[in-house]
């Protein structure tokens, strides 16, 4: 028995001949708004991260 449902309730899509001209992401998905924020804030933890590791480091050794 073939399952076609899925949790987001979007059709599966199938025709893929019909993308051929045009292959890349969909519109919305290059042109959606970044309103997280979350890049700018885990650069600055992973330097952090990266910095006081780097000073245990030099103690240690």
């Amino acid at each position: 028995m073939e399952n076609n449902s899925n949790s987001t309730k979007v059709k599966v899509e199938t025709d893929y001949s019909a993308h051929e001209e045009n292959p890349g992401p969909a519109k919305n998905a290059i042109e959606e708004k970044n309103d997280k924020g979350v890049g700018n804030t885990i650069k600055w933890v992973i330097l952090i991260a990266v910095i006081a590791l780097a000073i245990i480091y030099f103690f240690f050794i």
